[in-house]
């Protein structure tokens, strides 16, 4: 491997995300039914192994979800979040998706948050993220990036409805990437 740059590659957006569900009809009824996402392919996987389904989430965006009748039940805390953030920590394992952030626009951030808890979906307050030392502020103020609320589908896996509130620029990329071995020698 070499450490010359390479060219940047013309990419386009995220063609899909593919996540497990436990059960695919429960995964439609709340992707579909309560997020509104349209199903625009299902996939039967040969030999009995399953189902491979995707939504529409936006733009040219797609979510999948596999169906597999024997997986492993997952490990929260491990293979995700023990909790949404608000509630707890949002450590998950090296390898894990820790969450999927839906891009919203700002000004529909509490209507958001009120139609999904009409259906029934509890989610977090509205999380105002900032450059301050715990990242979040009560207020939406003129330093907040970011508005958010949490929630979670019926397996657990936490999404997101975010907003940016400004366009990033160079000034917001000023902290070094942490190394594992740095870490490890402290």
């Amino acid at each position: 491997m070499t450490n010359e740059p390479l060219a940047p590659f013309a990419l386009r957006g995220i063609n899909h995300l593919a996540l497990v569900c436990s059960d695919m009809a429960r995964t439609v009824d709340f992707y579909s039914g309560v997020l509104g996402m349209p199903l625009i392919k299902t996939i039967e996987l040969p030999a009995g192994m399953g189902q491979h389904f995707f939504f529409d989430c936006g733009g040219t965006d797609t979510l999948a979800f596999f169906w597999f009748p024997d997986a492993p039940e997952g490990i929260p805390g491990v293979s995700s979040p023990a909790t949404r953030p608000d509630e707890g920590t949002l450590t998950s394992a090296i390898g894990s998706m820790n969450h999927v952030a839906f891009d919203v626009e700002a000004d529909k951030i509490e209507e958001y948050a009120e139609r999904l808890r009409a259906a029934g979906v509890p989610c977090s307050d509205i999380m105002n993220h900032d450059d301050s030392e715990w990242g979040i502020s009560p207020d939406n103020h003129s330093g907040v990036l970011l508005r958010s609320i949490y929630f979670t589908d019926p397996d657990g896996i936490i999404l997101e409805f975010a907003a940016w509130t400004r366009v990033m620029g160079p000034e917001d990329v000023r902290h070094v990437p942490a190394r594992a071995v740095d870490l490890a020698q402290a």
